[in-house]
C-alpha cells in the first residue's frame, strides 16, 4: 500500500514551445502495421502531464509523488491492479499471492517463470525481500534530520556510515520476521506480527531491479550474483553491505533526464524508457519481449510535460497531445468543450482540498505560545478554521466546473462514498459551518484571552491561480474574526520543500491529498506521529487517541469495526482543530475522438488507467 503525495506540491515550470507534435493514428495509406507481439509499430499515443518524473523508486521517501507513479505504471507490471469500477484485480501473468494463514497472517507470495527486467534478468523474491528492507525500518541503525529551510540532510557523514532506508509503510512494518525465500527464488512468504487489514496491497508493482542496486551499491558485475548478494546483505544483517545498499536504494534511481547508463531504467512491464529531455518530454517504447496480459497496444508513449492548464487545451487542439487530464478551471471546461473532434468527460478525483494548521512550530496553533495552555491554542485553532469560507469557495471556484459539487466534510470518506453521509453527521464537522461563522470566531479569541491581530504564516503554491484565488477569499474572511494572514506561498519547484520541511516559516498550508488505493488504512500517513509521525502529517499533529485507532484499524477486517475507528479518528481531527477539508477535485479530460480506451478512474494513475485498451481508429 502506498501513500502518494499530491503532485501540485512538487510541480515544476515548464516553459518553451512544444518541441515536436504527436504522430497518431494509422499510416498514410490507411493500413497498420503489427510486430509479432501484436502491437501496431506505427501508432503513437502523447499525453500531457503537470509534472515531470524524478525517480523510479516508488517507495522512497523522494520517489513517493503521483508524477513518479504514473510513469511506473506504464513500465512496470505488478501482482495486482485496480479496474475501472475500483476493483482490485489480480495479475497471475506477473505472479501470484496466497494467505497460507490467519494465525498468524502468513502471505506466500509467488513470482511468474516469465516475468522478467527489460535487460532478461528475473524478477523474483529478492525484489520483494528488497522493498520489504526499504520499507519496514528493520535494519535502520541512524535517522536522517534535515535542515528546515532547504531539506537537505544535515546529517549526511551519519547516515553515510550507517544503514538509513528512508522509505516507510505502516502494513510492511509489521512484519518483522525475516520472509522465507524459496530455493529456486521465486516464491517469498512474509509473516505479519499482527492481523493487517490491507495486507493485500502492501506489494503491487513498486519493484526495483535488486540486481541493479547489487551492482551499483557493491560492485559486482554478474546481475545474479549481484542480486544473491543483496539477499544474503539482508537475511544476515551484513550492515557494512546495508549502508551501501541503502544509500543507492534512496538515491540511485533518481533522474530529471535520460541517465546515461540504462541500468538505472530497466523496467518489467509494457514498455521501456526511450527518451527523456529534463522537463520537457517523455518517451516509452512496447516492450516486444514482455510476456503479460496487459500488453502494450500502441508502439510508443509520449508524456509531454505542460503544467498550464489552458496551455494542454491548446497542445491538444493543436494535434500535438493526444489526451489530457488539465487541473479543472471554467476557462479549460469552455476551451475544451468548443473543441471539434475531442471527446470530453467530466466529474471528480481522488484528491481533496485541505487546510492543515502546524501544531509544533512556536506559531499561533501551538501551545508553547500560551505558555502550554493547550486549550488557548485549540481555541485559536478553531476560531481560525470557521473564517475558512468553505462554501464560497466551492460556489465560486468549483460549481462552474462540477454544478453538483459540495463542500466535503470528512478527513477520510470521499463525498457519495459508502457511510459518507453518517461520517459527516457523526464526526463533529458540524461546529464548523460551510458557510463559516466569524462571529463565533470573535467570540472564541476573546473567550480565550487572545490578542488581536492573530497572524497566521500562509504556505502554498503561488503559481497555482485556483489556490491564490482560495487565499484571496480566505484572507478576507480572516480579517473579520482579527486573524492577519501573512502569505508565505512558494513557487512550485520550491513549494514541496517548505511544505516538508519548513514548518517553522508557516503555520497554516492549502494542498491536495490524492488517494491512490481503496485502503482503510490510507488515512494512517496523514494523522499518526507515533510510533513514528506519518509521512504526510506535516502539521505535527499529535494525539495519542488517533494514534490507537490507527492502531487498531491496521488489524481490523470487520467492515463496521474499520468505519467505527475511522470515526473515532475524525472526531478528534475535529474537535482538536486539525483542519478543515474544503472540496473533492473536480476532474476534466478530453482526447482525440479517433483514440479509443480511454478510461480515466478517480485515484492514480487517473488518465493513464487502462493504458493497454488504447487504439487509434479512423
Amino acid at each position: 500500500m502506498k501513500i502518494r503525495r499530491t503532485s501540485a506540491a512538487l510541480a515544476v515550470t515548464v516553459t518553451g514551445a512544444l518541441l515536436f507534435s504527436a504522430c497518431s493514428g494509422t499510416s498514410g495509406d490507411g493500413e497498420t502495421e503489427t510486430d509479432d507481439a501484436g502491437i501496431n509499430t506505427e501508432s503513437a499515443v502523447t499525453v500531457a502531464w503537470e509534472a515531470p518524473l524524478n525517480e523510479l523508486n516508488l517507495s522512497s521517501s523522494n520517489g513517493n509523488a503521483t508524477q513518479n507513479a504514473i510513469i511506473n505504471y506504464v513500465l512496470n507490471s505488478g501482482f495486482s491492479y485496480y479496474d475501472a469500477d475500483l476493483n482490485l484485480v489480480q495479475d497471475e501473468s506477473f505472479g501470484t499471492y496466497e494467505k497460507v494463514s490467519d494465525d498468524p497472517l502468513t502471505i506466500k507470495y509467488t513470482f511468474g517463470d516469465d516475468t522478467k527486467w527489460s535487460d532478461g534478468t528475473p524478477v523474483d523474491a529478492t525484489e520483494l525481500l528488497l522493498d520489504w528492507a526499504g520499507q519496514s525500518g528493520k535494519f535502520n541503525t541512524v535517522e536522517a534530520e534535515t535542515d528546515p529551510e532547504t531539506g537537505e540532510v544535515t546529517n549526511q557523514a551519519e547516515v553515510d556510515a550507517g544503514v538509513y532506508f528512508d522509505g516507510s509503510d505502516p502494513g510492511i512494518a509489521l512484519i518483522s520476521q525475516n520472509p522465507e525465500i524459496s530455493e529456486d527464488n521465486k516464491s517469498i512468504t512474509v509473516v505479519y506480527d499482527k492481523p493487517f487489514g490491507d495486507w493485500e496491497l502492501s506489494w503491487t508493482n513498486e519493484f526495483v531491479p535488486a540486481h541493479v542496486v547489487g551492482q551499483k551499491a557493491l560492485g559486482i558485475e554478474d546481475a545474479e550474483e549481484a542480486k544473491a548478494a543483496v539477499r544474503d546483505a539482508i537475511l544476515n544483517n551484513d550492515t557494512a553491505a546495508l549502508s551501501k545498499i541503502s544509500k543507492f536504494w534512496n538515491e540511485g534511481f533518481q533522474f530529471t533526464s535520460l541517465p546515461e547508463d540504462p541500468a538505472l531504467y530497466v523496467s518489467n512491464g509494457a514498455y521501456t524508457l526511450e527518451d527523456y529531455k529534463e522537463n520537457q518530454y517523455l518517451t516509452l517504447k512496447a516492450n516486444p519481449d514482455f510476456k503479460g496480459k496487459n500488453k502494450g497496444s500502441v508502439d510508443t508513449i509520449t508524456v509531454r510535460y505542460i503544467e498550464d492548464p489552458m496551455a494542454q487545451v491548446q497542445a491538444l487542439e493543436n494535434g500535438e497531445v493526444d489526451l489530457i487530464g488539465p487541473q479543472a478551471s471554467a476557462d479549460v471546461r469552455t476551451a475544451l468543450e468548443a473543441l471539434d473532434g475531442i471527446e470530453t468527460h467530466s466529474g471528480i478525483e481522488g484528491t481533496y482540498e485541505h487546510v492543515d494548521l502546524v501544531f509544533q512550530n512556536k506559531g499561533p496553533f501551538d501551545p508553547q505560545t500560551y505558555g502550554g495552555d493547550a486549550e488557548k491554542a485549540k481555541a485559536v485553532r478553531q476560531a481560525f478554521l470557521l473564517t475558512i469560507p468553505r462554501q464560497t469557495i466551492v460556489d465560486n471556484l468549483i460549481k462552474p466546473l462540477n454544478p453538483d459539487a459540495e463542500v466535503r466534510n470528512s478527513n477520510i470518506l470521499i463525498p457519495g462514498s459508502p457511510n459518507y453521509d453518517q461520517m459527516v453527521a457523526e464526526n463533529g464537522s458540524d461546529f464548523y459551518p460551510a458557510a463559516g461563522d466569524i462571529e463565533k470566531a470573535k467570540q472564541l479569541l476573546a473567550d480565550a484571552g487572545v490578542a488581536t491581530p492573530v497572524k497566521v504564516r500562509f504556505a502554498y503554491n503561488n503559481e497555482n491561480t485556483r489556490r491564490v484565488n482560495e487565499l484571496a477569499l480566505i484572507t478576507d474572511t480572516a480579517s473579520q474574526a482579527g486573524f492577519e494572514i501573512v502569505d508565505t506561498g512558494r513557487p512550485a519547484a520550491e513549494w514541496g520543500t517548505l511544505l516538508a520541511t519548513g514548518q517553522d516559516q508557516y503555520d497554516a498550508s492549502l494542498f491536495g491529498w490524492q488517494s491512490t488505493s481503496t485502503a482503510v488504512t490510507e488515512s494512517d500517513a496523514n494523522f499518526r506521529w507515533a510510533p513514528n509521525p506519518g509521512v504526510n502529517n506535516y502539521g505535527q499533529y499529535n494525539n495519542p487517541a488517533v494514534d490507537a485507532a490507527l492502531d487498531k484499524l491496521q488489524v481490523s477486517t470487520d467492515p463496521e469495526e474499520q468505519f467505527q475507528l475511522q470515526l473515532e479518528v475524525e472526531k478528534n481531527l475535529w474537535a482538536d482543530g486539525f483542519g478543515v477539508t474544503i472540496f473533492q477535485f473536480p476532474a476534466i479530460q478530453g482526447w482525440d475522438e479517433n483514440l479509443k480506451g480511454v478510461e480515466s478512474i478517480t485515484i492514480s494513475p487517473t488518465i493513464f488507467h487502462g493504458f493497454w485498451n488504447w487504439t487509434f481508429e479512423g
